[in-house]
């Protein structure tokens, strides 16, 4: 049976089988290719996608415009703080309109507890594909870019030990939605994931039930550690970035006593160290850096 990928909305990567994602990895690394020797790829000439902002953005937003001009398209930035929505325009009113002028309505709304209600209120109203841009819970995009990557560098994904590890940061309170996706996606391709973090910082409980399935079914395995240093020792892939403890505090507050209390969580060259020779460091940007990690790590 062939895959439905034309007007597909792409929300989770947990909606879509492993032969769908590894179609939509051949494609991106295709269009890598071709992107690196000036080939012409006008698949979307004509095609107009909306991108909508809720909050700030440097690498989502500059290579969604990019690739959408690389394909033939037109990226429309939308910055929400500027639309109806900001005098209580209802999503089912916007994805009604925008769906209407164009081909495509990606959004990021990362606010907790609203942020993928928001997404799927697009996606049950929009007569064009919905892109998850990053919500409070997931970032599939990140997700497959990182997959890709790894797949890029690594021989093979099966036992692959890859270490996803909470970083002490002071920048913001960042959403769950990055570990949380790589929670559930990188079992899927065997390999062998920990979670690290000091408590507090806890995932929810169906998500982390849902990467014990993902693995058990593929191949993998997941554990979970409050043991920094367990973490890095004999790890293939570390991925050292700080999330907000959103599951067990709601507050918005950046700097709290639980955050100061884990300063210690960095990745630092000691850390690397423990980690094999080879090791890969992976971080979804922006670092904040000197304190997820020191420079001469990063750099």
């Amino acid at each position: 049976m062939i895959p439905l990928y034309k007007g597909r909305h792409f929300i989770t990567l947990e909606e879509w089988t492993k032969e769908e994602i590894d179609k939509l990895l051949e494609v991106s690394k295709t269009l890598k290719f071709q992107f690196k020797n000036n080939i012409p790829t006008p698949y979307l000439t004509n095609k107009t996608a909306f991108l909508m902002f809720f909050e700030q953005s440097t690498r989502t937003r500059n290579s969604m415009e990019s690739g959408l001009a690389q394909l033939g398209g037109h990226a429309t930035f939308l910055d929400t703080s500027m639309m109806q929505i900001s005098h209580g325009e209802s999503a089912k009113d916007t994805a009604i309109i925008l769906s209407s002028y164009g081909h495509g309505i990606a959004c990021r709304n990362c606010f907790w507890g609203t942020g993928n209600k928001y997404l799927r209120e697009l996606a049950a109203w929009s007569t064009v594909p919905i892109m998850n841009l990053q919500d409070d819970l997931f970032h599939p995009m990140q997700g497959l870019a990182d997959l890709m990557t790894i797949q890029e560098v690594k021989p093979t994904t099966k036992n692959l030990k890859v270490s996803i590890i909470w970083a002490y940061a002071t920048s913001h309170k960042k959403p769950i939605s990055v570990p949380l996706t790589q929670i559930l996606l990188f079992p899927r391709y065997g390999m062998d994931v920990t979670l690290a973090y000091p408590e507090g910082y806890e995932l929810p409980d169906w998500a982390i039930e849902k990467a014990k399935k993902n693995a058990k079914e593929n191949g993998g395995s997941f554990r979970i550690t409050h043991d920094m240093k367990e973490a890095f020792k004999g790890a293939d892939v570390v991925i050292p970035k700080n999330w907000g403890s959103w599951v067990t505090n709601q507050s918005s507050a950046v700097i709290d006593d639980l955050l100061e209390k884990n300063k210690l969580w960095k990745c630092t060259e000691a850390m690397m160290a423990l980690a094999k020779p080879d090791v890969s460091y992976m971080h979804a940007l922006p670092a904040d850096r000197g304190n997820e990690v020191e420079d001469s790590v990063i750099d």
